[in-house]
C-alpha cells in the first residue's frame, strides 16, 4: 500500500526535481569554482548543464526502467534497487566525465574523480533534501486538507493528473 507521499501530483514532482536540482547548483557552484579555481561563471555552466542533463537523464531511464518492470513483473526489492542505483549512476558517468573533462580541459581521470567527490555530495544531500521535502510536502497537505495525489492548486485541482500508487518501500522518501 503507498502512503501519502507517494502518491504525489505530477505538480509535486516537478516541483520536487526543480527545487532539488537548483539548490544543488546554488550549492556546487561556488565549492567548485573555489576547489578548482575556476570562474562562477564558468561552473555555473557546467553545474547547471550537470543539472540539466541528470533531470533529463532520469526521466528518460525511470521511464525505460518502468517498462522494464512491467514487461519482466518484478519486484523492487533491496537488489533491483541497487541495480537501479548503479544503471542511473553509471549512464550519468558515462556522460557526466567527457563533458566535465571537456569543459574544464583536465584528463578523464581527474574528471571521474570529480564525479565521484560529487556522488559524496549528492548522497547526504540527497538524503536531507528529500526528508525536508517531505516533510514540507506533508505539513502542506494538513494546512490545506488536501489527499496526496488527488488535487493541489498547481495542476487547479485536476485529479487526472494524480500519479498513481507506485511500487515503493514503505517508508522511502519519495
Amino acid at each position: 500500500m503507498s502512503s501519502p507521499l507517494t502518491q504525489r501530483p505530477a505538480s509535486a514532482r516537478i516541483l520536487h526535481a526543480l527545487l532539488f536540482e537548483g539548490i544543488a547548483v546554488l550549492l556546487a557552484t561556488p565549492t567548485l569554482a573555489w576547489l578548482l579555481d575556476r570562474s562562477l561563471g564558468h561552473m555555473g555552466l557546467l553545474t547547471a548543464a550537470f543539472s540539466a542533463i541528470a533531470m533529463l537523464w532520469n526521466l528518460v531511464f525511470n521511464l525505460g526502467f518502468d517498462r522494464l518492470q512491467q514487461r519482466l513483473g518484478f519486484t523492487r526489492g533491496l537488489g533491483v534497487r541497487l541495480l537501479h542505483a548503479l544503471g542511473f549512476e553509471g549512464g550519468l558517468i558515462l556522460v557526466l566525465v567527457p563533458l566535465a573533462a571537456w569543459w574544464l580541459s583536465i584528463s578523464l581521470w581527474q574528471a571521474l574523480l570529480l564525479d565521484l567527490g560529487l556522488i559524496l555530495f549528492f548522497l547526504p544531500y540527497t538524503l536531507a533534501f528529500n526528508w525536508l521535502y517531505d516533510l514540507g510536502y506533508a505539513a502542506w497537505l494538513r494546512r490545506t486538507n488536501r489527499p496526496a495525489g488527488r488535487t493541489d492548486s498547481l495542476v487547479r485541482g485536476r485529479s487526472d493528473i494524480a500519479t498513481q500508487g507506485e511500487d515503493r518501500c514503505p517508508g522511502m522518501p519519495g
